[in-house]
């Protein structure tokens, strides 16, 4: 009876445990709000390339996030936090380009998904 218990509670409590845990996921999850903050920064005071690579970066890695366990509260929580504090501020391209080196060597094919979604016009 203790071992059904277990096993029905363990089931219920799974889904909360999928939080930003690893520090690779948390340094995915900050990237991702990098990329929310800059695709939000007006067509005029920013190259068109540069926010529809936000866009699709943004859009992959949430993608990526959702699907690797991360709880979608959770992650909408902590990507708005990271947008509230770079709203406004100017694009930096550093930070973009860290990004880009952290996720092309982190996650298989990831610049290439990237790349398709830019390329698509679907954003």
């Amino acid at each position: 009876m203790k071992k059904y218990i277990l096993i029905i509670l363990s089931f219920l409590i799974y889904p909360f445990c999928s939080v930003a845990e690893t520090k690779e996921q948390k340094q995915l999850v900050n990237c991702t709000g990098i990329y929310y903050a800059y695709s939000m920064i007006p067509q005029g005071q920013l190259e068109l390339d540069k926010i529809v690579h936000s866009i699709a970066a943004k859009k992959f890695l949430n993608s990526h996030l959702l699907k690797t366990g991360l709880n979608e509260d959770k992650l909408n929580k902590d990507l708005l936090a990271i947008v509230d504090e770079l709203y406004g501020q100017p694009y930096d391209g550093d930070k973009v380009k860290k990004c880009d080196d952290f996720i092309y060597k982190t996650i298989s094919n990831s610049k290439e998904e990237i790349l398709k979604i830019v390329n698509s016009g679907v954003y």
